[in-house]
Formats: structure tokens, sequence, C-alpha cells
């Protein structure tokens, strides 16, 4: 690489090396997971606490929750990976642009679901079958709750922009402050107010509100939204957002897909089969969560990359983060292996439970090293503006290698066989997105190649 190239690419990054960059960049997105992870199960303790119809009633907001939630990744995916491939472009105008035209326009499509969810609701709650008893408790949690999955969407969307312009420590750093707020706000709403489970929401509005102060004040201040149509007409501003936003939400609908799959073969082998699975998928979240933060940090990296054409740094930043990933999955699948002993029998009394943990422990966490670079490859495809591509990944990993293997398993030894097909799915599908990944680099350079010409 001459000195020029080596120039051009450390601007991009503000002179740091690229893991550097990555690091810097992971580390406030993993704090922020890992809050958000914390409120989200500080709120289920509190809401437990005023009794079982209160927690059913939070149950039935799971699946709506879901579909909401993947629109609104789609859209953040979206917006990182535009803004990201405008400023590597040099073209700071067009991510203002963007960002603007992202913002308002994924704020008005929420706003507009979440009506459309409140007007249907008892269509919904027949559809999930809802008993009679729940639905008056159900009703009166459900307006606070949309308008909280509302301000959450806007708030993830601002995340996004600042995402893509390279700041991640503001957003990490809002997230861990709304989770700290929304743990204190919690038993004050809920308990001392009296407010019940419509409490618990409004503890979120008032965190989710505190953190779109600042969001947006810094988001001002640093000008990274602006919105003109005679910059970026509405119709071409639909186009692209629409081209990665609409296969990215549709990825994120097929993992709820595949886990009510996965749960049902489960619930054949028991009430304990079950319970197992259910404390095997907590377990596996905190095992992949560095993962998850690095699809976060990754995809405006690549967008940066992709749009200088450095596209030997994007390879070398791929391949930087599937090592890291290898080594560390590899670490962890030793400590669990280790404590595979002890564990089990302090997360459940039941011998059953207590058996199928173990095979889990020894088995599973071998193969979380190729999930977690299906992960990479899936964002990473994204960023460089191959959605379908991503889209893809994700179907033949949970659909061709993972359902099949893991239904396949049960049938020849059941929970071990199960265990099992898992371990072969995910490394079978790491394997495949890899294959993949490539396939799209040499694509992306056969496309650059022929403009030059």
């Amino acid at each position: 690489m001459n000195k020029s190239s080596s120039i051009k690419n450390n601007s991009l990054f503000n002179g740091q090396t690229l893991g550097n960059a990555l690091y810097s960049m992971t580390w406030p997105m993993l704090i922020g997971v890992v809050a958000l992870m914390g409120y989200q199960l500080v709120d289920s303790i509190f809401i437990s606490m005023l009794g079982t119809e209160p927690l059913a009633a939070l149950g039935f907001t799971v699946a709506v929750n879901q579909l909401l939630i993947g629109v609104q990744i789609g859209l953040g995916i979206a917006t990182t990976a535009l803004i990201s491939r405008a400023i590597g472009a040099k073209n700071q105008r067009l991510a203002r642009n963007l960002g603007g035209f992202i913002l308002l326009t994924g704020s008005a499509l929420m706003a507009v679901l979440c009506i459309i969810a409140w007007v249907t609701r008892d269509l919904i709650l027949t559809a999930l079958d809802a008993p009679a008893l729940l639905w008056s408790t159900i009703s009166g949690y459900w307006v606070p709750w949309l308008i909280s999955v509302w301000m959450g969407a806007t708030l993830y969307l601002a995340y996004s922009v600042a995402r893509a312009q390279g700041n991640t420590k503001l957003p990490g750093a809002v997230m861990l402050l709304t989770s700290v707020l929304n743990t204190l706000f919690d038993p004050i709403l809920i308990f001392v107010f009296d407010w019940g489970l419509p409490g618990a929401a409004w503890a979120t509005n008032l965190s989710f509100f505190i953190g779109s102060l600042i969001m947006w004040k810094r988001i001002k201040l640093y000008r990274w939204v602006k919105y003109s149509t005679k910059s970026l007409p509405v119709w071409t501003a639909f186009k692209d957002l629409g081209f990665i936003s609409g296969p990215a939400m549709l990825s994120q609908l097929m993992p709820g897909i595949a886990a009510m799959t996965a749960t049902t073969i489960v619930a054949g082998f028991g009430a304990s089969a079950v319970a197992s699975w259910a404390l095997a998928s907590r377990l596996e979240f905190f095992s992949i969560v560095i993962v998850l933060a690095l699809t976060s940090s990754m995809p405006p990296m690549v967008g940066r990359l992709f749009g200088a054409r450095e596209y030997g740094k994007i390879h070398q930043l791929i391949l930087l983060a599937v090592k890291f990933v290898l080594i560390l999955q590899a670490v962890i699948a030793v400590f669990w292996i280790s404590l595979s002993w002890l564990l089990p029998g302090l997360l459940s009394s039941d011998p059953a439970v207590i058996r199928y943990m173990q095979m889990w422990f020894i088995v599973v966490p071998l193969s979380f090293g190729a999930l977690g670079t299906c992960m990479i490859m899936v964002s990473t495809t994204n960023a460089l503006g191959m959605p379908i591509k991503a889209v893809k990944i994700s179907a033949l990993r949970l659909f061709i290698c993972y359902l099949p293997a893991l239904w396949l398993g049960s049938l020849i030894a059941e929970m071990k066989g199960l265990f099992i097909g898992v371990l072969v799915g995910n490394i079978a599908a790491g394997s495949i997105a890899w294959i993949m990944y490539k396939q799209a680099m040499q694509t992306v350079e056969n496309k650059a190649l022929y403009k030059d010409v």
C-alpha cells in the first residue's frame, strides 16, 4: 500500500489503526447493549412483583414489540449504511440530508405503525388468544407502552446517526443513562405513585425523553442532520432507504420465527426441556454480547471504507473482527465447559434440567465462534449495500442449517442430539456465511474495476 493510500485510510478514523478504531467504536456499544439488557430485566422483575396478571399482560406485547423493533432496526441499519458511505465518499452534505430525511421518515413511519397497533388491539389480542380477564389490564398498558415504542424508535434512529458519523461513545453513554434512569423511575412510578403496570411504561418514557433531549442537543451542536428536497429529492431518498431497510426488516423477523419453531421442537420433550432451553437462550445471549456490540460498531467503519473505495481495508477489518470473535468464543467455550459440573445445579434444582444444561454447556458453546462469524457477515453485507445478500445469509443460517440440524438431531438422540444439531448447524452457517461474504467482496471489487475502466 502506498503512502497516500495509508494517509487516506487513516483520515477516515482520525489517524487510528483499524484495530484501535474498531476497539474505540465497540466498547461504548458494549456498555450500551449490556445496559439495555439490564433495564429490560429490571422492568420484568418490578412488574413480576405486581402479580401474575400484569406479568402475563406484559407477555402479550412481545409479538407486536418484536415486529415493531424489526422495523426500527431495519431503519437503523439503513441509516448507518447510507450515511457512513456518504461520509467515506467525502460528501458530508449528503450525509446530513440523509440523516434528516431518515429521522423524519422513520419517526413518522413508527408513529403510524404504533397507531395501527392501538386501533387493531382487539384483533391482535384475539389472534394471540389473550384471556378475557386480561383485556382491561392490557388495554390500560398499551397506550403508554406504544408511546415508549415510538420514543425508543426515534432515539434508536438518533443513535444510528451518531454511529454513522463515527461517534459510538455518545449513544453508548445515553443508552447507559436511560437504563439507569429507568431503573430509578420504575419503583417510584409503579409503587410510590401506585400506577402499577402502566407506571413501568411511563418510567421508560421519562427516561427516553431525557435521553432524546441529550441526543437532539448533540445532533444539533454537531450539525449531523439537515434535510433539503433540492439536495436530496424525496423519491431518491425513499428508494435508497427502502433498498436497504426493507430486506433488513425482513431479516429481523426471521429469528423470531426460527425461535418459535425451535421452542415447539423442544416442547416435545417436556417442561424440563423447555426450561433448560430458556436458560440456555439467556446464557447464549450473554455469551455473544460482544459480537452484538461489534455488529453495531462495524457497519459505520465498513461504510466509510466502502465510500472511500478502500476495499482491501474492508477485508482487513473483517478478518480482524472474525479472528477476535473466534478466539474470544473459544475462551468462552472453555469457561462454560469448565463450569458444566457446577453451574447447572445452581441454576435449577430439577434433575432433568440440570442434566440437559450439562449437555448444553459441553456441546453448544463450541459453535459460538461460527455463530458470531455469521452475524458479522450479515452486518457487513448490509454495510456493503447488499441487503438481499444479508437476508440470504440469515435465511440460510436459520432455515437451511440451524433448524434442520436441530430437528434431525432431536429425532436421532432427543435433547442430546438436538444440542449437537445446534452445534453442527451453527458451524455450517458460519462457514457458508464466510463463503457468501467472499463472493460479495469479489462482486464489489469487480464493479469498482469496471467503473475504473
